[in-house]
């Protein structure tokens, strides 16, 4: 078994080898002047089952090519098999045609995946569970809601806690959540005019007096949430707290919370904190490497992947 990290999260790549008490592969992900994209694998890897950890967040495009061309290193230098490991699939939420001419560029993405010569995909909270089915070879999408709940439980009085979905579409996540800590639900029933804008329309659920916590697997512009944290206050809600897989943050998004009425936003390191990110003094960052570390190794012996949720 071996473990090649990529050049987007490297900090969660040594935090998984620490987990499995394995080295990272030495390699070398470099640019030439240009910007062109060279990888070279300094280690043998032939007849080897290899990892290769690369979230395709920010630059998306730069890591994204990063990732492919690894994979085609390692293709080329005879690897037994290949497991992308994505803690976070970048243009997740490009899955479906909104509008007529529009791409899919989920789908895209995940052909060039496989066809640069991965045989395994390995991932985080996916956007809709429907891109599993994108991909042509097998996949293992992971939940981090264990992570997310037992971290929950670690800092919320369970008997005054509400669970709240943020939007109509995020309900099935945020129900399993709420009933892993045997908590209430409510509903934020929300209009979005364009991307990146959103207006809460109306609360379903009784949260007054309750200490709601919103949950949701992205959190890009944070104008969702913030909205949300307001609309929840106004209705009665003693104070929100945000639980988060995918910290994009993009943009003002960590200035939009800051200020904004968030007790505090939790989000998993399936993507590098930026700086901003890490001095925030209502963002706080938990570590998901011990369960994508603990897939990869049932994934390397042959044992359910499944049987970690259960």
């Amino acid at each position: 078994m071996k473990l090649v990290a990529g050049n987007s999260n490297r900090a969660l790549a040594e935090a998984i080898a620490a987990y499995l008490n394995l080295p990272l592969t030495k390699s070398v992900v470099r640019r030439f002047a240009d910007m062109e994209v060279f990888v070279e694998i300094q280690e043998n890897v032939r007849g080897e089952d290899v990892f290769v950890i690369q979230s395709t967040s920010y630059p998306a495009n730069d890591h994204l090519m990063e990732l492919l061309i690894i994979v085609d290193a390692l293709k080329r230098a005879s690897a037994r098999r290949i497991t992308a490991v994505l803690p976070y699939f970048g243009y997740a939420r490009q899955d479906r045609k909104p509008g007529p001419r529009a791409p899919i560029s989920a789908k895209l993405v995940a052909n060039l995946i496989t066809t640069a010569g991965v045989d395994r995909v390995l991932t985080l909270d996916l956007h809709a569970g429907q891109i599993q089915g994108f991909f042509d070879i097998p996949t293992d999408n992971l939940f981090a809601a264990p992570v997310l709940t037992r971290d929950i439980e670690q800092h919320y009085d369970n008997g005054k806690t509400m669970i709240v979905s943020p939007d109509v579409g995020g309900v099935v996540r945020a129900r399993a959540i709420a009933k892993r800590i045997n908590a209430d639900l409510a509903i934020v029933d929300k209009r979005r005019e364009r991307a990146g804008e959103s207006e809460v329309m109306n609360i379903i659920g009784d949260v007054k007096g309750r200490s709601c916590i919103l949950v949701d697997d992205i959190v890009d512009s944070a104008g969702t949430l913030c909205n949300a944290a307001e609309a929840l206050l106004k209705q009665g809600a003693t104070d929100v707290s945000a639980y988060v897989t995918h910290g994009v943050l993009s943009g003002g998004a960590v200035a939009r919370v800051s200020a904004s009425h968030l007790k505090e936003l939790v989000i998993t390191d399936s993507i590098q904190a930026t700086e901003a990110v890490r001095v925030a003094h209502n963002i706080r960052t938990v570590t998901i490497a011990p369960l994508i570390g603990e897939a990869m190794r049932r994934t390397a012996e042959e044992r359910s992947v499944s049987s970690l949720f259960d």
